[in-house]
Formats: C-alpha cells, structure tokens, sequence
C-alpha cells in the first residue's frame, strides 16, 4: 500500500467515479447501490444531490496521488454514517483500512454508524478493525444485485476516557 489521502472530490472526478461504480464484482459487494449502475444521467443526479446535502461530506481516496475510490460522511435520519468505497484494483492492500481510519479521525460524532452487505466479508472485516460492531440485521432490497440481501448495521461508541 502507498501513501493514502483523502481529498475533496472535484468535476474531474466524477468519471472515475462513475466507472469505480459500475465494476460488477464491486457493484455485488456493495449490493445497496443504484439499480442501474450504468445510468449516467442517474449517477450524475445522485451527485448533485448529494453535494447539495449539507450535512454530507464527499471525498475522493488517492493512493500515491492515484484515484483509489471514495470516501464520506453523511447524516440520514438523525445518524451519523461513513462510507467508503474503493476501486477493484487497490483491494486487498490496506487502502480501505487506512481510509476508514481516516474517515472515524475526522468525524468527532459518536455513535458513528456503518452499513455493510452481509456476503461483504472483506468491508466487515474493515469495520471491525476500526472498532465498530454489529447493531442489527435486517434482510433489504439491495437494488444493485437485483435481490433481498441481508444489511447489517454497525456502530462506533465513544471511548472511554
């Protein structure tokens, strides 16, 4: 793994993005993504939505400089989340490891929550590493797969000083 930043996400990104979200090995790890993953106009609106949130914070992950995927932090129904989610071709060297650190250094809300597709081993593990653990299952309709998968819900709790 090399040197992993976390940057604003910019215009030019959004094509690597876009192209990051349509990989279908990645797209059935995630599960919970659109329900047409090669709809640009669908991708692009998200977008815009989410820049227009005010709560959510978006970033693009490098990896030596290099897009490594994306990273954030949102708000949905009162809950502080992260999100991340990294290009195929950096999985398996730390990247979403150091990401996650990264994410739950600057974001000073606890509880902190994270979701996660059941089958997705390698991203729970990710989690675990960083402290959160499980709060509920729930089986939901995963739009990008096509099918209920079961969701789980993790948690960060504030540390005891």
């Amino acid at each position: 793994m090399g040197h992993i930043e976390l940057r604003d996400l910019r215009d030019d990104d959004l094509d690597a993005v876009f192209e990051m979200m349509r990989d279908p090995q990645a797209v059935e790890m995630a599960a919970f993504t659109a329900a047409d993953p090669d709809d640009r106009a669908g991708f692009d609106a998200w977008i815009a939505r989410l820049r227009a949130y005010p709560d959510a914070l978006a970033w693009v992950v490098t990896e030596d400089g290099a897009f490594a995927g994306t990273a954030g932090l949102f708000t949905t129904d009162g809950d502080r989340e992260v999100t991340y989610w990294i290009a195929r071709d950096a999985w398996g060297r730390g990247v979403a490891t150091e990401t996650l650190g990264i994410l739950v250094s600057r974001e000073p809300e606890r509880p902190l929550f994270a979701r996660v597709a059941s089958h997705n081993a390698a991203s729970r593990a990710v989690l675990a590493r960083a402290g959160f653990t499980e709060l509920s299952r729930n089986a939901e309709f995963a739009p990008g797969v096509g099918r209920e998968v079961e969701e789980i819900v993790l948690v960060l709790m504030p540390t005891l000083d």
